[in-house]
């Protein structure tokens, strides 16, 4: 590939480094003004011995002229530039795309991993991802500080730090933790294979789209892009308990003659006066613009090797994509639990990989994967937790089982034993869009259900996950009026390009699926898009859609019983299995009560240390207010009263729900919440397999603790 820049923009720009005029290069080399212009606009080239008086004016050599993969003219030293005030009094008290997310590294995980899937370059090989997490103290910590200039930012956080606003606030205490912890820990997310953040500093392109702008996803002419908000990148903001984030990236497509190693930083924090001066918000690290345009303003800069080794962004080998430095990562959400520490941080963000993009990370002998990763973990540079790849057969093996037969074309039509998967048709209608015009018909896709018997090591079973595009999962749903009596199974419906099929239908179901998906991209339901792009019946559709999948599923696990691997067990755990559901005084109430949340559906096994892994579907009444809720397990014959209380030991919101402590929370205009539990064997009276359980609900006492 031929990396020269034009000669035009490359004279240009040497002659604003160097604050040299037009006119004075023209004296130097002994042509006219205009001649130079002309260079400049691409109208004209100069002669070969005027090239040589060229490079003589900018003290280089030919080579650096004629090749123009790098500037003449010496680098100017990287400084933090902060933006100005508005002129107009207003002021942003941090960056309201931030607070679109939680501060969570499962949230991370997922919409970083999603991005560089999006951005994948060789369709022929997967995306490479790769995530570090890297604790610094003493020398360490204060050589990466003084990389970042910390020095020249001090006054502007200890301002911004007093802001009484929630980012003021949270700067506050994590400037606070790392200077009475000692440390601080940096979180790089890399990926490989990918498109790099290509295009200029600050029209459109990828770089202005993550660095310079907000709610700009720069995927339009993506169709199969998991995201469309441009929101996900701000979780990278918003994992930094400071609001800074470091970035180096290698280009798929040269910019100013080069690819490697462009460099800038960005921080987020709140309007703040610093020194009698106002600044609105953002700050930028890099090179001082030479453009009259953008003068001093803190532009990418071409780094050498030293200085991506000091600030902790040294990628390996050539290839492109692009290296996130998250300085001061946390975990909002761990915090909250009482579950922090490195280990944890790494567990979780193998288990959000896993969860979300095992399908990605699927492939056949034929079919490559679309997407690897790996966690790693490191303490001032030397490996704390060895690097884990995450493997889709390890970690979700019946559900990875399921999809490579698909890819490989070895589905059946009838599950008669406990490997095989199978395959159904699910029919979703996509409305026309409003711009169709009159007499516009629904166009028909016919997304794939797979269905295989679960495998003995899934602690989550028996629902559907949906996903499209790249193959990320969108949500995970337990269909509705399933017999207890069927046997544990994994389901995966596959719908538009993550059928791996091409066609009108297939882009018309993507961008249909897409439009129905809020900023999470966590399920299909009604969205404003979707209202506003399509003709009306379109959430009808979808509700359709759902109801031919869990038709598709009730036929599949209806047809015939699969022999299971642990002889008559399973459907002896299934006999002692009960519903009920309490009020706040404890009285037993009907399994669906109109006036207060009732379980609807309970299912689950003994686990291999003796606990039952419940997994619980609570049908959810209507009122202004959130559900605040007690789950409670008994074993014995009745509810809460009558039956003998047992701890739970884990409790994991699956759908619709979420847990602060053991408190469950189901937020208002919910139908239904699922939630899982795994109660705790220490508080046993009796085997569980010896006994039924029993799942209560009962209005949350404020300070309860565990039954």
């Amino acid at each position: 590939m031929d990396e020269s820049e034009d000669f035009g923009p490359w004279l240009g720009r040497q002659l604003r480094r160097r604050d040299m005029t037009q006119a004075e290069l023209a004296t130097r080399v002994g042509v006219t003004r205009a001649a130079v212009s002309a260079w400049i606009t691409g109208r004209a080239q100069p002669r070969p011995d005027t090239v040589r008086l060229i490079a003589d004016a900018f003290d280089t050599d030919l080579a650096t002229v004629y090749e123009r993969t790098s500037d003449a003219v010496a680098a100017r030293p990287v400084t933090w530039y902060h933006r100005p005030a508005h002129a107009d009094g207003g002021r942003e008290f941090g960056n309201a795309a931030a607070f679109a997310f939680d501060a969570d590294l499962g949230v991370l995980a997922r919409e970083a991993t999603q991005n560089s899937l999006d951005e994948r370059r060789d369709p022929m090989r997967p995306v490479r991802v790769r995530y570090i997490l890297h604790e610094l103290t003493g020398e360490h910590l204060r050589s990466f500080l003084d990389a970042v200039r910390w020095e020249s930012l001090k006054a502007h956080y200890a301002a911004a730090a007093t802001t009484d606003q929630k980012v003021g606030r949270a700067l506050a205490e994590g400037l606070r933790e790392m200077e009475a912890s000692g440390s601080l820990l940096l979180l790089r997310v890399d990926d490989y294979n990918a498109n790099g953040l290509t295009g200029p500093e600050y029209e459109d392109g990828r770089f202005a789209a993550v660095v310079r702008r907000q709610l700009d996803s720069h995927k339009g002419d993506n169709h199969r892009a998991g995201g469309s908000y441009g929101l996900g990148k701000a979780t990278l903001w918003a994992t930094s308990r400071l609001g800074l984030v470091l970035i180096n990236s290698t280009l798929a497509v040269p910019h100013e003659g080069r690819t490697a190693r462009r460099l800038i930083g960005r921080l987020d924090l709140p309007w703040r006066e610093v020194g009698g001066e106002a600044f609105a918000g953002p700050a930028w690290f890099g090179e001082p613009d030479s453009d009259r345009a953008f003068e001093n303003v803190s532009r990418s800069w071409w780094g050498v090797e030293q200085e991506t080794t000091n600030l902790h962004l040294e990628r390996e080998g050539e290839d492109p994509g692009t290296s996130f430095l998250v300085v001061g990562a946390h975990d909002a959400a761990a915090v909250a639990a009482g579950d922090e520490g490195l280990q944890a941080m790494h567990d979780k963000l193998c288990d959000s990989l896993a969860e979300n993009f095992w399908a990605a990370m699927t492939g056949t002998d034929t079919v490559p994967p679309l997407l690897e990763v790996s966690v790693r973990t490191l303490r001032n540079g030397c490996e704390l937790i060895p690097e884990t790849r995450v493997s889709p057969e390890q970690r979700r093996p019946a559900l990875a089982r399921a999809l490579r037969a698909y890819l490989a074309g070895e589905t059946v039509t009838e599950l008669t034993s406990r490997t095989d998967v199978v395959e159904r048709a699910v029919t979703l209608t996509v409305p026309p869009l409003r711009t169709d015009g009159k007499g516009a018909t629904s166009v028909t896709h016919d997304a794939v259900l797979l269905l295989t018997p679960a495998d003995d090591s899934d602690r989550t079973h028996s629902q559907v996950v949906s996903m499209r595009g790249n193959r990320m999962r969108i949500t995970s749903r337990r269909p509705r009026d399933l017999s207890l009596g069927v046997e544990p199974y994994q389901a995966v419906l596959l719908a538009g390009f993550a059928t791996a099929r091409d066609g009108e239908d297939v882009v018309r179901a993507e961008a249909f699926l897409r439009a129905s998906e809020p900023p999470e991209h966590n399920r299909w339901e009604w969205t404003e898009e979707l209202s506003d792009t399509y003709v009306r019946g379109a959430k009808r559709r979808l509700d359709e859609f759902r109801v031919a999948a869990d038709n598709a599923v009730r036929a599949i696990v209806g047809v015939r019983a699969v022999t299971s691997t642990a002889g008559a067990g399973p459907e002896l755990l299934r006999s002692l299995l009960k519903l009920t559901a309490a009020t706040g005084g404890g009285r037993t109430v009907a399994r669906r009560g109109r006036g207060y949340p009732a379980v609807d559906d309970i299912d689950g096994e003994v686990d291999t240390t003796g606990a039952w892994s419940l997994r619980v579907r609570v049908a959810v009444p209507q009122q202004d207010d959130p559900w605040h809720l007690s789950p409670t397990a008994c074993f014995g014959a009745g509810g809460s009263d009558s039956g003998s209380p047992v701890r739970w030991a884990e409790l994991t919101a699956v759908e619709n729900c979420s847990f602060a402590k053991d408190v469950l929370v189901i937020a208002p205009g919910v139908r239904y919440a699922m939630f899982s539990g795994v109660t705790d064997v220490d508080s046993h009276p009796v085997t569980a397999s010896r006994t039924n359980v029993t799942v209560s609900l009962r209005k949350a006492v404020e300070g309860a603790a565990r039954p």
